[in-house]
């Protein structure tokens, strides 16, 4: 049985507030394996952004950070910060949502990707610029010499995702983080970047792990999904038992409120309710309020992630 690349257990993040402790995470568990894409799927306030800075070590200095088991690649990250400082940019590499704020609009785009070559990389002054317009061409930006000079603000949406991706895949590394990485792109565009970041994935055997509140979109490019719910991680499946088994309520209520080709306008579902406020005494079940299965022992005792199939789990005390 192989390693996994990632291994995160018991995860938990609280911020620290004038109105109170925001419990963001809670005991969040997963793994990714080497070559792997996971799709991590869930509404605006689901903790999914947060959970990826976590990962990141770039949460703000409110932010309390409880985890059982981090580890990436045989490095146990859940200890000093400095073993999390050696990989990152290097080993563990991210792309930001908006790349236009992302980027510093004041510097030429090859001039950043250079910086982060010689941050992380064994790069030489000499070589950087080589290495920095072989990178924007890597991610199959035309005439990449010229776009070497270009600032930002020249450049469009689609564009300086390009860009960002080049930076994020600049020294090689071995798990990409995607926070949202369509954010704000044509449908024609999005489907150039998500082509892109997998077709890079394939060919250099990296791990990625791609942030999205678009199910349909995990669906097509991701091989696992894990879905999150108000901080919760509450069904992890592969993308095609996913589609055909899912076993959550909010997972059903995610696919309903998600439109196909097939479907008509008047077919698509909300789910009722909202995010439960995470400030106060929360039920063990955060989606017990939206739930049309909750019965009374649903409030009693947490349930954990378990399994109930071959790569299979759910948090739920009754699954579909």
């Amino acid at each position: 049985m192989s390693v996994p690349l990632l291994q995160v257990d018991g995860l938990s993040v609280n911020f620290r507030t004038r109105s109170g402790t925001v419990k963001v995470l809670d005991d969040v568990s997963f793994s990714i394996d080497k070559g792997e894409i996971l799709g991590i799927v869930g509404e605006s306030g689901s903790g999914k952004s947060v959970l990826s800075y976590a990962l990141m070590g770039l949460l703000d200095d409110n932010a309390q950070i409880k985890a059982d088991t981090i580890t990436f690649g045989g490095i146990d990250l859940n200890g000093p910060a400095s073993a999390l400082s050696a990989i990152r940019g290097r080993e563990l590499s991210m792309i930001f949502q908006s790349p236009r704020t992302a980027l510093n609009p004041i510097m030429k785009v090859g001039k950043q990707i250079e910086d982060v070559l010689r941050r992380h990389g064994p790069v030489s002054r000499s070589n950087a610029k080589a290495a920095a317009i072989a990178a924007l061409a890597r991610v199959r930006i035309p005439d990449p010499e010229r776009r070497y000079e270009a600032y930002p603000f020249e450049l469009s949406g689609g564009m300086c995702q390009r860009v960002m991706i080049a930076m994020a895949l600049s020294c090689s590394p071995s798990l990409l983080i995607a926070d949202e990485p369509t954010t704000g792109l044509d449908v024609t565009t999005q489907a150039v970047v998500m082509d892109l970041i997998r077709d890079l994935v394939r060919e250099s055997r990296m791990s990625s792990i791609l942030i999205t509140h678009d199910l349909a979109l995990a669906a097509e490019y991701c091989d696992r999904i894990a879905v999150m719910h108000a901080g919760h991680m509450v069904e992890i499946a592969s993308a095609r038992t996913l589609r055909s088994h899912f076993a959550h309520p909010y997972t059903r209520g995610l696919f309903a409120a998600t439109p196909t080709a097939d479907t008509e306008l008047n077919d698509l579902a909300s789910i009722p309710g909202n995010l439960p406020d995470l400030r106060l005494d929360l039920p063990p079940c955060r989606f017990l309020h939206r739930c049309d299965r909750r019965q009374a022992d649903c409030e009693t005792a947490p349930v954990p992630l378990q399994a109930i199939g071959t790569d299979h789990s759910v948090r739920c005390r009754y699954p579909l």
